[in-house]
């Protein structure tokens, strides 16, 4: 009888195996694009319809006619809209994980991370997509672009923040037991964290108490970064702090999110 020599178990995937791995994963989902390109209508038309709506709208009441609300607020509205389509992450995870899309990976000799981190690379294309159909409009409506470096600046700054509050989306996706749930959760605490920023107006109207907490509003120093680098104006702190909450946001979120993830697929 023929011995059969046994098998070790392969060890855990190293840095650029997980990246390859997560790569491909995010391919997995732009490919869902390529067959049904409706979803970047979809991504563009809430963008297109707050942008028109809040300028020509609430723009004369604002600032007095409303290219320069625009030119104020275009940084403001491409932060709120990341953050929201952030949001989608969590919804098209907790789907999948009902569905048993992710009990199939578990099979598969790839990282624990990397089904997570590719859903969120694929959504960080979508993220890029929205800004620039943000930007073009923008220009279209009379909006006056500093600089190209600085619209590739702030699609940097708008991708690394992004990058971080993802995970902040996977969490809530993983341990919602329903997308209606993900929505609710997700409504509760974005919606109000945007209108207490300076996406819509600057913080110095707002009432002493509110001011304080507007400061501190990881979407405050987005908008001001985004604006900064889009139209000019001070750059160099609102994009630090951008880039320190996001590291912050993915330091604390990152490793819940995998711990209830490894949880949800035991």
């Amino acid at each position: 009888m023929t011995s059969v020599e046994p098998v070790e178990a392969a060890g855990r995937p190293g840095p650029s195996a997980t990246f390859r791995q997560s790569a491909t994963m995010a391919w997995r989902q732009l490919v869902r694009i390529k067959h049904n390109p409706m979803e970047l209508l979809d991504l563009s038309l809430m963008p297109i319809m707050f942008l028109l709506i809040f300028v020509y709208v609430f723009g004369g009441q604002m600032m007095g006619d409303y290219r320069t609300y625009l030119q104020y607020v275009l940084g403001g509205m491409i932060a709120q809209n990341a953050v929201f389509a952030t949001m989608n992450t969590g919804l098209g995870l907790n789907s999948d994980l009902r569905k048993g899309v992710y009990d199939r990976f578990r099979s598969l000799p790839i990282a624990r991370s990397a089904p997570l981190a590719g859903r969120i690379l694929s959504d960080l294309f979508k993220q890029l997509w929205a800004f620039m159909v943000m930007v073009v409009l923008g220009v279209v409506m009379g909006f006056e672009v500093q600089s190209l470096p600085g619209v590739l600046g702030a699609a940097g700054v708008l991708l690394v923040f992004s990058l971080g509050i993802s995970w902040f989306a996977v969490l809530i996706g993983i341990i919602s037991n329903s997308e209606e749930k993900v929505q609710i959760y997700s409504f509760v605490l974005v919606f109000p964290l945007t209108f207490t920023s300076s996406v819509f107006v600057d913080i110095d109207t707002m009432p002493g108490w509110l001011q304080a907490w507007a400061k501190v509003n990881p979407i405050t120093h987005l908008a001001d970064a985004l604006r900064g680098l889009l139209s000019g104006g001070p750059v160099a702190s609102p994009v630090l702090w951008t880039v320190v909450w996001a590291a912050v946001i993915f330091a604390v979120f990152a490793p819940l999110a995998m711990r209830a993830y490894r949880r949800k697929t035991a």
